[in-house]
C-alpha cells in the first residue's frame, strides 16, 4: 500500500509492539489479522497533537460522539469474520475508516456506511489520500444496503439492541455477521451464520461496550 504520509521509525516500532501485545497478551491468533494491523498506520486517524496515544489499546474520541475503536475490539471482530480474499463485506459504521482499512488490508470489497455526515466525509477523502479504495454511503446503517446484498460478511460496529432482521436478509447462504448485541451500556459479541434462507446459527461471546446503533431497526 503507497501511502502518503509520513510513516516514521517511531511509529512502526509503535505498532509492532501493539501487534504483539495483541497476539501475546490478548491472544488474537489470525495471523492475517495481526498482519493487516501491523501494515494500517493507526495515528494518521489521530490529530499530531494525540499521536503519543495511537498505539495504546484503547478506544479515543473522533467527533460526533463517536470513537475510534479499540485496537483489540477491532482484531477480535475482524478475527471472528474469517475474511477471505474477494469477501463481499458490508461494514456497518465507517466511524474513522480505521476498521475498513483493516478488512481491505484483508482482501475485501468493503461496502460501509456511516450516519453521520461529517465522519462519513471525512473518512471517505482520507482513505483515498491513503490509496484504498471502498464502496462508501452515508445514511441508516441499522438497515444495511439491501441494494447491493447479499454479502459474504457483514460486520457491525456499533451496539445494537437486537439483531435486525434485514440485515439477516442481506447475508448470502454460508455467510457471517458479526454484531455487538445488548443494552446501551454493555453488549455480548454475537456471530450469526445463516445456513439456509431461513435458517441461522447463533453464537454468543464476550461482553464489549460499544457506542450505541442509531437507526430505524436499532436505538
Amino acid at each position: 500500500m503507497a501511502y502518503k504520509f509520513v510513516d516514521n521509525y517511531r511509529e512502526k516500532g509503535a505498532r509492532k509492539k501493539l501487534v504483539t501485545q495483541l497476539r501475546d497478551d490478548r491472544k488474537i491468533e489470525d495471523k492475517r489479522v495481526l498482519e493487516a494491523i501491523g501494515r494500517v498506520p493507526r495515528h494518521f486517524f489521530f490529530d499530531e497533537t494525540f499521536w503519543n496515544q495511537a498505539y495504546k489499546d484503547i478506544a479515543f474520541p473522533i467527533g460526533e460522539g463517536q470513537t475510534i475503536s479499540q485496537p483489540y475490539t477491532v482484531a477480535y471482530q475482524t478475527q471472528l469474520l474469517h475474511v477471505n480474499e474477494g469477501d463481499k463485506v458490508l461494514e456497518i459504521g465507517t466511524g474513522s475508516g480505521y476498521q475498513t482499512c483493516i478488512l481491505l488490508e484483508l482482501g475485501a470489497k468493503v461496502y460501509t456506511i456511516e450516519r453521520q455526515e461529517k465522519l462519513f466525509l471525512r473518512a471517505k477523502l482520507f482513505l483515498s489520500k491513503m490509496g484504498y479504495t471502498a464502496e462508501f454511503f452515508c445514511g441508516d446503517g441499522s438497515k444495511g444496503i439491501p441494494a447491493h446484498a447479499p454479502y459474504d460478511k457483514i460486520l457491525v460496529t456499533a451496539g445494537a439492541p437486537f439483531v435486525p432482521d434485514i440485515m439477516l436478509k442481506q447475508l448470502k447462504i454460508g455467510g457471517t455477521m458479526v454484531i455487538p448485541v445488548g443494552d446501551e451500556k454493555t453488549q455480548k459479541m454475537i456471530t450469526v451464520i445463516r445456513v439456509s434462507e431461513t435458517d441461522y446459527e447463533r453464537i454468543e461471546l464476550d461482553t464489549f461496550r460499544f457506542v450505541p446503533l442509531v437507526g430505524d431497526q436499532a436505538w
